[in-house]
């Protein structure tokens, strides 16, 4: 018998149902779920957690991070992004091959596993990077153990991207699990850099950065993923859609646990819009880029009706000095891990999405597509993994409630009315209004085949 814990009557967003009850944790796992104020045994229980007028819901499951460990710890580190996104209320990660050196051997992978079992305080996976010539070792990878291979069919920096045409059939043919994507056309955003570098030279504001890396330069690349997953049946999942173009490219006719083709959109994308670079600059400068307010409409309008899957982060911190300069210099990518499931509850605040649908496409959904075992519901007999949040207590994001190792946020300024109170991974309270359980670690997640 584990230690005993219950969340009294709080209201419990799951499975498409909020309603008022209790949650049993015995140990690592929830033992039993009550409907009903006040509706659970009389035992003895180790701690009992008034959840009244606060929401329960499962633990986020991001299925894109980028941590930086090993190689780039300058920016941020396994142990405190993991510790923002408790923070957060996400409860496991899946961290992206691009570290130094990159995860591109089966034993490199294992290298990064054994780091997050060390300091990580969420529960993590890590995809193994496709390059022009390891076939031979993605085809290595245990399906049971690894959340799946990612590939760069467009802009990367160092030996990641993959742009060898026999390679790419290879990977897409022979590939017999998930293959994540990073869909950006090389030519179409090179030819749109020369013919803007050549009518205004090389400073260009960041304002530009959607015109180089443009709708087009995405639909080209997801639509050739797209119909590579078709021709050999692949299990395909295309990373941070940004565009409206794309969308005609997914299906929502049929369940999630059916789709071989499966897509995602990134929180920046469906918060900030073009017209928002002039405020935030550079610190909303990501790939693929944050475009027209038409394409975040399109966005919001996919998840809602399911044409998109899973709602991300593409969490990838830099230092604030490493976000300076133009359109071509200033680094891309920043943190967002602490501040998603919040800033996803304030749009549901706002009416954009159902508090149901945001744990649908944080929590449930890619929990289903990437089949993890026990986690992203709340069910008897799962991991409690759980986050508790506070719907009416409004704070604002500063330097000083800040987490992220590079000390910034996009969000930084904003005023939030929604805040995480507590979250557990695997039945350890590991964050407690502002206070972390240092003892424990989270867990390599595994996946059923």
């Amino acid at each position: 018998m584990g230690k005993l814990q219950l969340i009294k009557n709080a209201e419990i967003v799951n499975e498409g149902k909020t309603f008022t009850g209790s949650v049993l944790i015995n140990g690592e796992f929830i033992q039993e779920v009550f409907k009903g104020k006040d509706n659970f045994p009389k035992i003895s229980l180790d701690e009992i957690i008034d959840g009244e007028n606060c929401l329960l819901l499962p633990g986020v499951i991001d299925d894109q991070v980028h941590f930086r460990e090993p190689g780039l710890t300058h920016k941020a580190d396994l142990y405190t992004e993991s510790k923002a996104a408790v923070a957060g209320g996400v409860t496991s990660f899946m961290d992206m091959p691009n570290t130094r050196p990159q995860a591109i051997t089966l034993q490199l992978l294992e290298e990064k596993y054994s780091l997050a079992e060390e300091k990580s305080f969420a529960n993590y996976s890590f995809y193994m990077g496709a390059t022009n010539d390891n076939l031979d070792e993605l085809l290595k990878i245990d399906p049971h153990k690894v959340c799946g291979v990612k590939v760069f069919m467009g802009s990367s920096t160092g030996n990641m991207l993959v742009d060898d045409e026999i390679t790419l059939q290879g990977i897409f043919k022979n590939v017999p699990y998930l293959i994540a994507v990073h869909c950006e056309d090389e030519i179409t955003i090179q030819k749109n850099r020369e013919y803007f570098l050549s009518l205004y030279g090389n400073n260009l504001p960041v304002q530009f950065h959607p015109l180089i890396r443009d709708a087009e330069a995405c639909y080209v690349s997801s639509s050739k993923a797209v119909s590579l997953a078709k021709k050999y049946n692949s299990r395909l999942h295309i990373l941070h859609l940004s565009t409206e173009k794309e969308m005609q490219l997914f299906d929502n006719s049929v369940a999630l646990k059916n789709k071989r083709i499966t897509a995602e959109v990134c929180v920046h994308h469906l918060w900030f819009s073009d017209r928002d670079y002039q405020q935030f600059g550079n610190k909303i400068k990501w790939n693929p880029a944050i475009k027209s307010e038409a394409d975040r409409q399109a966005l919001i309008r996919a998840v809602n009706d399911n044409t998109i899957d899973v709602i991300a982060t593409d969490h990838a911190p830099h230092l604030l000095e490493e976000k300076q300069g133009n359109c071509f210099t200033a680094a891309s990518g920043g943190p967002l891990v602490q501040h998603s499931l919040i800033a996803m509850l304030q749009l549901a605040k706002q009416g954009v999405f159902s508090r149901e649908k945001v744990v649908e496409k944080m929590c449930h959904a890619p929990a289903e597509l990437f089949n993890i075992e026990k986690r992203g519901f709340i069910r008897s007999g799962y991991y409690a993994d759980l986050t508790l949040v506070n719907p009416n207590n409004s704070w604002k994001v500063s330097p000083e409630n800040i987490l992220y190792k590079c000390g910034w946020s996009p969000f930084e300024g904003m005023r939030f009315d929604t805040r995480v109170e507590k979250t557990w991974v695997n039945g350890h309270k590991v964050y407690d209004q502002g206070e972390f359980d240092e003892k424990v670690r989270g867990k390599r997640l595994l996946f059923e085949v």
